[in-house]
């Protein structure tokens, strides 16, 4: 099992497109990937999950990623956080 530590930089938080692109990069995975805040886990593999997260800009948040394909998954999920999600 991976897990990294991130920072919410978007201006708007994780809202709607910045979610769809987590969830999107993490249903390419086979492995689990799971979105923590506030102890709370949530399916990053869902977008209902990802948008009831409600990560305003500076929460932290912190990605387990767990299977066959973590090392690979985990990369692609850094780029999207150092990427600020393309914003």
């Amino acid at each position: 099992m991976i897990e990294r530590q991130y920072t919410i930089t978007n201006e708007q938080g994780l809202h709607a497109r910045p979610a769809s692109l987590l969830v999107q990069m993490a249903s390419q995975s086979k492995s689990a990937v799971i979105l923590v805040k506030d102890q709370k886990e949530f399916n990053a593999k869902s977008i209902l999950g990802l948008m009831s997260v409600g990560a305003q800009k500076g929460a932290q948040v912190m990605i387990k990623i767990d299977g066959p394909d973590e090392e690979e998954t985990v990369s692609k999920i850094e780029e999207l956080f150092n990427s600020n999600f393309g914003e």
